[in-house]
């Protein structure tokens, strides 16, 4: 992704910086999506594992990048407070 990009997104709520997600967390939040204990924002189930992702810089949310493209839409966000195993 474009550092100049990313230097410039935040989260649409909170205004957080974002980075992106390491190979770790990134491993981590493929195997509870798998696992179907991963949910949006607004409740819904996620189905499909990330290829790429963002995270805030308070590592409270994550949103996912689709063909090189942040989706930074606060419904899409997945909160990692339910992601039992995500790393530090």
């Amino acid at each position: 992704m474009d550092k100049r990009l990313l230097d410039i997104l935040c989260d649409p709520v909170t205004k957080t910086p974002v980075r992106l997600l390491r190979p770790d967390e990134l491993e981590a939040i493929n195997r509870a999506i798998g696992a179907g204990a991963v949910d949006t924002v607004a409740g819904r189930k996620v189905a499909e594992p990330l290829a790429a992702g963002l995270i805030t810089m308070d590592r409270k949310v994550v949103y996912r990048i689709e063909d090189d493209i942040p989706v930074m839409l606060a419904d899409e966000g997945i909160g990692t407070l339910q992601l039992t195993d995500f790393p530090n």
